[in-house]
């Protein structure tokens, strides 16, 4: 199920960059990396649950929250609260 759903977000990732603006690619591309991360970590935990994966990008954006400027912490939150609802 988690690799389905990182699929899905990667994906969607994927069909944006012909239209994203350059905030949105360098959001998209931040994100890219914990998502992959998560998913990896669930994988290797023996973890299936969507919700747990979710939870381990939240928690992985959260650490590493001084690696951006408060307002791309915010471009980075709102792209991925979009993608989960796209994702469904």
């Amino acid at each position: 199920m988690i690799q389905e759903y990182e699929e899905k977000i990667l994906d969607l990732i994927d069909a944006m960059v012909e239209t994203a603006s350059d905030d949105e690619l360098f959001a998209s591309g931040y994100l890219r990396g914990h998502v992959s991360l998560a998913a990896a970590d669930c994988e290797q935990d023996g973890i299936e649950e969507i919700s747990a994966m979710k939870i381990r990008v939240d928690e992985s954006l959260k650490e590493n929250s001084n690696e951006l400027n408060p307002s791309d912490q915010v471009l980075v939150g709102n792209l991925w609260a979009s993608l989960q609802e796209q994702a469904g």
